[in-house]
C-alpha cells in the first residue's frame, strides 16, 4: 500500500487501478436538475460516512453531496465492523440525502433503496449479477459461491439529513480479500472494472430511485422498491438464523420484507417473526 506521505505521482503506481478523474465525474454528475450538488475525491480518509455526517452537521453540505475516499483506513460497516482495502481497489463513497417530503417512519428503507440501485448500477456498467442480502449486503458468485463484494451503511446527520455510504470491491485480487467469504467483481467476471463509469452509473441509478420513492412519499409499494427489493433479494425462501440484539437468535425460512423493510422470517412453530435489525445467516441455499 502506498505510505501516506509518498508525492502525488504515487497514485499511478499501480497501473491497474488508476486514480478517478474528479473533474469528469463533476461533469457528468453535476448539472441543471440533478440531484447531485458537488462530487469531492479525496485521497485518504477514515471514514467518508463519518466525514459527511460531520459536514452536513455543521451546515457545511447540502442534499446531493458525494464524498469519495480511493483509500478508506477506518471504514465502517453495521455493528462498527471494520472495512479496509487496497487504495484504489474499491469504490468507497457517501452520499448526503435530506428526504424531507418522506416520514421518518419510512426512511429505513433508505439502505434497500441504495442496494438495488447499486445492484441495477452494476449490473449495467459492469456486467456482473449482484444479489442483495438483507438487510445491506451486496453479493456476487465467484466460483459457485456466493461472496460479500459490498455493503451499505445509512446513519441520520442531524434533523433532516441521512448519509448513505457505499463499499464496493471493484479490482481485489483473490490474495487481498480481507476473509474468504469475500468476493469482488473483477473476481466475478466483471466486463468493465473502470471505476469512473461504475461510480457514474452506481449513482445515476441512485438517484432514479432516490426520485421515484421520494415522489411517493417513500411509499414502498407505489414507487415499486418493496416489489424489485424481494426480486432481488438472496435472502428470501432461504432458510436463515437471525442474530438479534440480547444474544436471541431466530431460525426459520425468510419469507418476505414487510412495508417497513423489516424480514419476516417464518419459524417451525408457525410464528411469522418480522426482524428489523439484526445478523442474518444464510444456512442453506433456496
Amino acid at each position: 500500500m502506498t505510505p501516506h506521505n509518498a508525492s502525488d505521482d504515487s497514485r499511478w503506481s499501480d497501473l491497474e487501478r488508476p486514480p478517478l478523474n474528479a473533474t469528469a465525474l463533476r461533469r457528468g454528475l453535476v448539472r441543471e436538475g440533478s440531484l447531485w450538488s458537488e462530487v469531492e475525491v479525496v485521497q485518504h480518509t477514515g471514514s467518508t460516512n463519518s466525514d459527511l455526517v460531520a459536514r452536513a452537521v455543521a451546515g457545511k453540505a447540502g442534499e446531493g453531496a458525494v464524498l469519495v475516499a480511493e483509500e478508506q483506513t477506518a471504514g465502517r460497516g453495521r455493528l462498527d465492523r471494520q472495512w479496509s482495502a487496497p487504495a484504489r481497489s474499491g469504490l468507497f463513497f457517501s452520499v448526503l440525502l435530506n428526504p424531507a417530503e418522506v416520514p421518518v417512519s419510512r426512511w429505513g428503507w433508505l439502505p434497500l433503496l441504495t442496494g438495488v440501485a447499486v445492484a441495477t448500477g452494476l449490473s449495467r456498467a459492469a456486467g456482473v449479477d449482484t444479489a442483495l442480502k438483507w438487510p445491506n449486503d451486496l453479493l456476487v458468485t465467484v466460483g459457485g459461491e456466493e461472496r460479500k463484494t459490498g455493503g451499505i451503511l445509512a446513519e441520520r446527520a442531524g434533523e433532516r439529513g441521512v448519509v448513505v455510504g457505499v463499499g464496493i470491491n471493484v479490482s481485489l485480487r483473490a490474495e487481498e480479500l480481507p476473509v474468504p467469504q469475500a468476493g469482488s467483481l473483477v473476481l466475478a467476471g466483471a466486463v468493465g472494472t473502470d471505476r469512473d463509469p461504475l461510480l457514474r452509473a452506481v449513482l445515476r441509478s441512485l438517484e432514479e430511485w432516490y426520485r421515484r420513492w421520494r415522489d411517493a412519499g417513500g411509499d414502498p409499494v407505489a414507487s415499486g422498491l418493496q416489489e424489485t427489493y424481494a426480486a432481488g433479494c438472496a435472502t428470501l425462501g432461504r432458510t436463515v438464523r437471525a442474530e438479534l440484539p440480547g444474544d436471541r437468535a431466530v431460525v426459520g425460512e425468510a419469507v418476505a420484507v414487510d412495508g417497513d423493510g423489516r424480514l419476516v422470517i417464518a419459524t417451525d412453530d408457525g410464528v411469522q417473526e418480522p426482524v428489523g435489525a439484526g445478523d442474518i445467516v444464510h444456512l442453506r441455499p433456496v
